[in-house]
C-alpha cells in the first residue's frame, strides 16, 4: 500500500511538472519551464527507485521530500515566493531538518538493533549533523556551479546568500541531531 501510494504521488508530481513545463514553454516563459523541466527529474528519482528497486521507503521522509520539492520548485521558483526574502532561508532550515531525518533513517538501517545500545549519543549527534550539513554544502556547490556554467542567478546574494543558507541548514540539522542524541542517550541509560 505504501509503495503504491508513493508511486501515485511520484507520478502525479511528474505529470504536474510536465504539464507546467509544456504550459510555460508555449507561453515563452523560459525560467518557469526550465524549473518545471528540472522538477520532472526530481520527481522521477523516487519513481524510478520505486519501480526498479526493492528499497523500503520511509513514508514521512518521502512526503517531506515532495512537500519540499513543491515548496521550492513550484511555490518558490515558479510562483515567485523566493522574492519574499525569508522563503529561501525557511526552506534551507527545513532542508537541514529533512536531511537530518534521512541521516537518522540511514543510521537505523546501517546498524543492527542490538548494537545501537553501544553507540555513543555523541556519535549519533555528529553523524546526523555532519550528514545534513554536508547535504547543504553539496547544494551550495550545485548553486555555484549553475551560476558559473549556465549564467543563472541561484546565489542571488552571492557569498551572503550562501552563508545564510548554510547557517539555516546547520540550524535545522542541529535541532534534529540534538533530539536524536537525547533519544539515544535515554535508550542507552535504560539498558
Amino acid at each position: 500500500m505504501k509503495r503504491k501510494f508513493l508511486l501515485i504521488l511520484s507520478a502525479a508530481y511528474v505529470i504536474f511538472m510536465a504539464y507546467l513545463c509544456f504550459y510555460y514553454f508555449t507561453k515563452g516563459e523560459t525560467h518557469s519551464y526550465q524549473v518545471a523541466f528540472g522538477a520532472i527529474f526530481c520527481g522521477l528519482i523516487p519513481l524510478c527507485l520505486i519501480l526498479f528497486t526493492k528499497i523500503k521507503f520511509n513514508m514521512p521522509i518521502m512526503l517531506s521530500y515532495f512537500a519540499f520539492l513543491f515548496a521550492s520548485q513550484y511555490l518558490g521558483s515558479i510562483l515567485g515566493f523566493y522574492h519574499l526574502g525569508w522563503w529561501d532561508t525557511f526552506l534551507h532550515l527545513l532542508s537541514g531538518a529533512l536531511l537530518a531525518f534521512v541521516a537518522i533513517a540511514l543510521y537505523e538501517r546501517m546498524t543492527h538493533q542490538h548494537t545501537r545500545n553501544d553507540i555513543s549519543y555523541w556519535l549519533v549527534f555528529l553523524f546526523v549533523l555532519a550528514f545534513s550539513v554536508f547535504g547543504g554544502v553539496v547544494w551550495e556547490i550545485y548553486e555555484f556551479s549553475m551560476d558559473q556554467f549556465f549564467n543563472m542567478t541561484l546565489q542571488g546574494g552571492g557569498n551572503f546568500d550562501t552563508m545564510v543558507d548554510l547557517l539555516a541548514d546547520t540550524a535545522g540539522a542541529i535541532v534534529i541531531a540534538a533530539i536524536a542524541a537525547v533519544k539515544t542517550k535515554k535508550r542507552f541509560k535504560m539498558n
